[in-house]
């Protein structure tokens, strides 16, 4: 077959690693997976490609337009290759666990998506993240956020601004006014724009009861610092009481990752509706100055089990390694130092190679022809023979 010039180009969004980026990017990876490790949190590891109905079950219209779509040539059902692990993590939790008792589980692996979240985006990110199962309370939340936060710090991120809201204000807000479906749908999409004339113009021709109509406009309006839930207390006072309780457990969650982080930085948005077709309570999100999209996400997401058989309670955030590792500090420009030996077989030098080797040190055996020059970066010292035994010397000697 022949090849054009242009064969070696890779697909849009689809992008490789390599040195040094790679090595970083296995680095962190390991960083990551012990964290979780020391917080408790077991590995799982989700196929790459399943069926298609497994894969979608419900999990809302979003997924689906990221999903990359095949036949299967040995039972012609359509299968799908994953766009995001969370609800296979989830089916893992409810059909093959089946613990009564609280789950902590990670993972991390390629997801392939059919459009790039941003300009310039990748269509394959390394998605890394973790899921708590059976546990309601505001305590699993946050410790959920602040592995969320260790996650980003490991990763040389700062300056963090992370955004919380919480889908059940609006759900409730929606069940009070008695909303269909249709009706839902038009001002959930108004309010993710914060469209506000078309907000007013759309309640206003729903001719509402009482406060509603006014409760549902000002949830466009209200996002900023923490002022945000006292301004929240007093308009939705109105509110049913899943409206009340809902508000009151964004506010719980908010103060108990202030008082465990007390340097971080919490924006609060409650028309922050990410999510809304699968999440059930708190959705947060995090964001970085010079980056425009969400670094790390996550959420509340209690009733995606129901599907598998077990609607348990479910938290948990995600992010794409290949993102952190392009927002991290710059690697210095200083390459671990690597040993050279010399193109020899004598059993003493192969002994002291492998001992230094397990040691931690990077040694490379030069191949009958090749000189030091031709290492590769990083050749600071070499072995040499001196006074009848192997020694590590400085190159230059």
């Amino acid at each position: 077959m022949m090849l054009d010039n242009e064969s070696w180009l890779l697909p849009e969004g689809i992008e490789e690693l390599l040195p040094p980026q790679a090595a970083r990017l296995e680095q962190l990876r390991r960083k990551l997976l012990d964290l979780y490790y020391g917080w408790g949190y077991e590995l799982v590891v989700p196929p790459f490609i399943e069926y298609l109905e497994t894969l979608l079950i419900g999990t809302g219209n979003d997924l689906e337009l990221q999903t990359f779509k095949l036949t299967d040539q040995l039972t012609g059902r359509m299968m799908g290759v994953r766009a995001d692990m969370t609800p296979q993590v989830a089916r893992i939790d409810s059909r093959y666990l089946q613990r009564e008792a609280l789950t902590r589980l990670c993972y991390m692996g390629t997801v392939l998506r059919t459009r790039p979240a941003g300009i310039a985006g990748t269509r394959s990110p390394l998605q890394v993240g973790i899921e708590l199962y059976g546990h309601s309370g505001a305590a699993s939340d946050v410790e959920v956020l602040q592995l969320m936060v260790e996650t980003l710090t490991i990763s040389g991120i700062g300056q963090l601004h992370i955004d919380l809201g919480h889908v059940g204000i609006f759900r409730a807000l929606a069940q009070q006014a008695r909303l269909d479906e249709q009706q839902e749908s038009v001002l959930f999409d108004a309010l993710q724009r914060k469209a506000r004339p078309e907000i007013a113009h759309f309640l206003a021709d729903l001719k509402l009861p009482g406060q509603l109509a006014p409760m549902l406009a000002a949830l466009a309006e209200l996002n900023g610092g923490p002022e945000i839930l006292e301004q929240a207390d007093t308009i939705l006072q109105s509110g049913s009481g899943e409206v009340r309780a809902a508000l009151a457990n964004l506010r719980k969650i908010a103060e108990q990752l202030q008082r465990r982080i007390p340097s971080i930085r919490l924006h609060f948005d409650l028309a922050e509706l990410r999510g809304y077709r699968y999440h059930t309570g708190v959705v947060f999100a995090v964001y970085v100055p010079g980056y425009s999209q969400a670094v790390a996400q996550g959420g509340r997401y209690d009733d995606i089990g129901r599907v598998f058989g077990r609607a348990r309670p479910a938290t948990g955030f995600s992010t794409d390694l290949k993102t952190l590792i392009s927002l991290g500090p710059e690697p210095d420009n200083t390459t671990r130092e690597t040993i050279l030996a010399p193109a020899d077989d004598a059993p003493e030098l192969q002994q002291l190679i492998k001992k230094l080797r397990d040691s931690g040190e990077r040694v490379i055996n030069l191949l009958p022809g090749q000189t030091a020059d031709k290492a590769g970066p990083g050749c600071v010292r070499k072995l040499m023979r001196r006074d009848g035994e192997w020694k590590v010397v400085s190159l230059g000697e």
